[in-house]
This record gives structure tokens, C-alpha cells and sequence, in this order.
């Protein structure tokens, strides 16, 4: 789909929403090589959107090529920003073969080098309250599923159903559960 036509529907779907899309601001260049270049800033929200709306996410940034992975380390440091989120290291097709939670840059320099081979890009989101990364760590995992090659925990390619207590205490649950006792014939 082209950058355009993109565009437009996100400005369509802003609008049944009653909500203006917010601008980016850029700030600078953080990498660049021949075909790709990673820039940072900051989303601005549009006028008469209320400004005091907390956001789940403090940073993020999605499929950037691995090597820019050292730069954009050093950014988040300049900037102060936490290093600790989730993350997930994509193949050279865009599918994310791997989902974590931690310190972001350190884990997936760990991913490359344990997969040099399979793994080009990565993404990451530095989330505002750190009680919730490991419930959207959870989500990714389940939503990635059988692309995940590299995990194995949390992951389900089948019907069965995850451990409701991967997510945050005090979260409520509606859960599908196996008849106990003996089975009809």
C-alpha cells in the first residue's frame, strides 16, 4: 500500500474516531546508509485534542535495521530514557520471529548475535508504566504465534488457550476452561 493511500485512511479513520491525527515533529537524523535513514522526534497532538492524555508508550520505533540499533541506544541514553520495554527482532521479510521484555538494546544485541542470519530488523516500545510490559509482551507473543521461531514461552499454535495469570494482578478475566470429570463416549 502506498504512503499515500496510507495516509489517507489514517486521516479516515481518525475522523469516525472524532480525534485530528497527531503530526510528527522531527528532530534530527540518528543513522543513515544508502537506502534507509532513521530520524526521532516527537508526535504532536493536534489542536483541540486535550494534551493532558496520558500515553501508554514513552518511545517507539518500529522495523529500524538492525544496524542502527548502536545509534538508537545512544539516542534513548542522551535523551534519558529508559532502556527497559518490549521488543521484537524481525527477519528480512518483516515478520517478528522473536518477543521480549527488559532492556531493550542489550537483549536484542543478543537475538542478532544468537541469529545473525535471520534477523534484519527490530522494534522496540518503551512503555510509560513498567507494570504493563509484561502483558504486552504477552499480547505480541500470543498475536505472533507460529512466526515466533525463537520462542517458546507464552506461545500457542493451537486452540488451547494461555495462562490467564501471564497477565497483571487485578486484571479481570473471562477464561474458557476443560470440563473436569469423566469424558462421555
Amino acid at each position: 500500500m502506498s504512503s499515500t493511500r496510507r495516509s489517507r485512511r489514517n486521516l479516515a479513520m481518525a475522523k469516525k474516531q472524532n480525534k485530528k491525527a497527531s503530526r510528527k515533529a522531527d528532530k534530527g537524523r540518528i543513522w543513515q546508509d544508502p537506502h534507509w535513514s532513521v530520524k526521532w522526534g516527537k508526535l504532536v497532538p493536534s489542536p483541540g485534542r486535550p494534551h493532558n492524555v496520558k500515553s501508554l508508550l514513552r518511545w517507539v520505533g518500529e522495523k529500524l535495521p538492525y544496524e542502527a540499533l548502536a545509534e538508537t541506544k545512544k539516542k534513548l541514553e542522551q535523551e534519558g530514557a529508559s532502556k527497559d520495554g518490549v521488543y521484537i527482532a524481525h527477519d528480512s521479510m518483516g515478520y517478528g520471529r522473536y518477543v521480549g521484555r527488559g532492556n531493550v538494546f542489550q537483549r536484542l544485541d543478543a537475538r542478532q548475535r544468537a541469529h545473525p542470519k535471520e534477523l534484519a530488523y527490530f522494534s522496540f516500545y518503551i512503555v510509560a508504566d513498567k507494570k504493563h510490559e509484561r502483558e504486552i509482551e504477552t499480547l505480541l507473543i500470543r498475536l505472533g504465534g507460529a512466526h515466533l521461531q525463537f520462542n517458546e514461552r507464552k506461545k500457542r499454535v493451537d486452540i488451547s488457550p494461555g495462562d490467564v495469570r501471564d497477565y497483571e494482578a487485578g486484571t479481570n478475566y473471562i477464561e474458557r476452561q476443560k470440563k473436569k470429570g469423566k469424558k462421555k463416549k
